[in-house]
């Protein structure tokens, strides 16, 4: 599963079962992160999630790490934990991934694909998150090649 954590709204992304291809499955809007650790924790076994779970990490432009960076990492923290609660999700890996261009890359396609309005505030999210999954998807698959 891709995430793409917000303060408003957190991008969902999931793999094919070959994890080849990521699709974005929405976005989630419950406010507070806890609620929204929660509502992952839910979507992962809805979605039956085996693999494990990516989260962008909002790098900034010289490679370091500032405020926001750290906001997610607590993010990724509360997942953790709400995920080693349940014997099923304890044993899913959490990785952080890079996120950066990923959001600059959902807004050139949406220009593109001419998507405007309401409608692209909640593509937005989902599409980031999925190709934050899609770039962990490809960095595996090169490292099986």
């Amino acid at each position: 599963m891709g995430i793409d954590y917000g303060d408003k709204r957190t991008g969902l992304a999931v793999s094919d079962p070959t994890r080849l291809l990521a699709s974005g499955i929405g976005y989630i809007s419950v406010g507070g992160m806890q609620k929204t650790a929660e509502k992952i924790y839910s979507v992962i076994k809805e979605q039956n999630i085996t693999g494990g779970v990516v989260i962008g990490l909002p790098v900034n432009m010289n490679g370091t790490e500032g405020q926001r960076a750290e906001h997610v990492r607590k993010f990724s923290r509360c997942v953790e934990k709400i995920l080693s609660g349940d014997e099923m999700t304890c044993r899913l890996p959490i990785i952080m991934l890079d996120e950066r261009m990923t959001t600059m890359a959902a807004s050139r396609y949406l220009n593109e694909t001419d998507t405007k309005g309401t409608k692209r505030k909640g593509v937005i999210d989902s599409l980031s998150a999925q190709i934050i999954l899609q770039n962990a998807l490809d960095r595996l698959k090169n490292m099986k090649s």
